[in-house]
């Protein structure tokens, strides 16, 4: 009697035990799209800059043409302009509100969706480093439930455009937020391939947009140029770094196109919009059964150089002929 009771109980164990693998393994094996329902892919945006805004365009226009647009796909989209807190809020949200994919525009974003979920989907959107911010493993296995769109800055290409249009600077001042893991890698990376090429460089972090004036005013008796990185904060708070730098007339040497027109002299860039429709693509791959853990991350790491001829005119810069005939876009 003790043996079969004792027999039971194992049996019952056992019982217990296969059922717990067999339901964390249908909840951690997402099941495709069926044809023909509404799809939900919630997407939380770092903060509010046009650099960004045109990400999240591109997301919209990646997903259309893969057949992801009117009644087939409802997007629940939020904004947590640029407050930690909100991200964390927002994130969790997102994944209670029965969205399928997840999507964080800028690295902030993406880390407070991957923070907020081990099972839903994530896909990163204008991500600098993903392995850095520990995101995913590796660029070519992600292992967990994170892929998406890296955008390494191509800072080499856009260092050979400073010495091309300015080739007696000597000192490049680089302003940066203090808060951004991907622009303090940057500002690394850009800082040891200029000093290789006998640049000095000086950095300048801010700590919020409040400083930016103050900094600015600092920087600018000091440097013959200025750079700056894919920073979110200093992108949002752009037309303050313009307004600073009137009466100094520092070349300014930004990462995002939309920052070229804004006031930037020149820059090599990636295509803003092009970052936002390979981000759609991506959603719209796991939408359709790709599993996160096994898909690559789409890196995008070669620039095309974009030109301000009203600045270079008004800071007395003429443009290299073979820079202009490079440049895909001049803004005139």
């Amino acid at each position: 009697m003790k043996n079969k009771n004792l027999l039971l109980t194992i049996v019952a164990l056992v019982a217990v035990v296969v059922g717990g693998i067999f339901l964390t393994n249908q909840k951690n094996d997402k099941k495709p799209q069926v044809e023909g329902e509404t799809v939900r892919v919630g997407v939380l945006q770092f903060v509010t800059h046009e650099a960004l805004d045109e990400i999240y365009r591109g997301i919209q226009d990646g997903l259309a043409e893969e057949g992801y647009k009117g009644d087939k796909i409802k997007i629940d989209f939020m904004n947590a302009e640029g407050d930690q807190g909100k991200i964390a809020t927002m994130s969790k949200q997102l994944v209670s509100n029965g969205n399928q994919v997840l999507v964080g525009i800028a690295t902030p974003a993406a880390q407070g969706l991957a923070n907020a979920t081990s099972d839903l989907p994530v896909v990163m959107g204008a991500i600098t480093d993903p392995v850095g911010a520990k995101l995913v493993k590796s660029l070519e296995q992600p292992g967990a439930n994170v892929t998406g769109v890296a955008c390494p800055e191509p800072i080499a290409q856009q260092l050979d455009l400073i010495k091309k249009m300015m080739p007696n600077a000597k000192t490049l001042g680089v302003l940066y937020s203090s808060n951004e893991d991907n622009s303090k890698l940057n500002v690394e990376r850009f800082t040891e391939l200029a000093e290789k090429e006998g640049y000095t460089v000086l950095a300048y972090p801010v700590p919020s947009s409040n400083e930016i004036a103050a900094t600015m005013s600092v920087m600018t008796s000091k440097v013959d140029a200025i750079w700056i990185p894919q920073d979110n904060t200093i992108a949002s708070a752009f037309k303050t770094v313009v307004a600073s730098n009137k009466e100094a007339k520092v070349p300014i040497f930004p990462s995002a196109d939309t920052m070229v027109k804004e006031g930037g002299l020149a820059s090599v860039v990636v295509s803003q919009h092009g970052l936002g429709i390979s981000t759609g693509k991506m959603v719209a791959k796991i939408l359709k059964g790709a599993k996160p853990a096994e898909t690559s991350v789409d890196v995008v790491d070669q620039g095309t150089p974009i030109i301000n001829k009203k600045v270079a005119a008004e800071l007395g810069i003429t443009i290299p002929e073979d820079v202009e005939k490079a440049a895909g876009e001049i803004v005139e």
